[in-house]
């Protein structure tokens, strides 16, 4: 499956953007999708992950209430519905494909998309 990331931008602190991240391929629904972020100099973290069916959500302590993940397996996309915006939550953010159902360790995804770049402005 290849991913391509967008929907990344310029953001005021409070604001909100929405990230899409379309999926190629006939099996979308397969796989457990995650969107992960890395901030410049420190280490990527998962954001938020989702089952195939869309059932089971996972979201990172730092980003409950806040961000939402949703899916649409008839357009093989993934959101990424981001609101209250930090600019600690500035980064490079990346969408990947596990075959899991629900992934929510970095190294059980095999497949990664090019990131979509959040700065969010104090």
């Amino acid at each position: 499956v290849q991913l391509q990331a967008s929907g990344g931008g310029l953001v005021q602190a409070g604001g909100s953007l929405r990230l899409s991240c379309a999926a190629s391929g006939r099996t979308f629904s397969s796989y457990g999708m995650g969107w992960f972020r890395q901030a410049p100099g420190k280490e990527r973290e998962i954001v938020a992950a989702i089952s195939r069916a869309g059932g089971t959500i996972y979201y990172a302590d730092s980003v409950k209430g806040r961000f939402t993940v949703s899916r649409d397996n008839a357009k093989n996309t993934v959101y990424l519905q981001t609101t209250n915006l930090k600019p600690e939550d500035t980064a490079i953010y990346s969408c990947a494909a596990s075959t899991l159902p629900l992934a929510t360790r970095e190294y059980d995804y095999a497949y990664w998309g090019q990131g979509t770049l959040v700065t969010v402005s104090s």
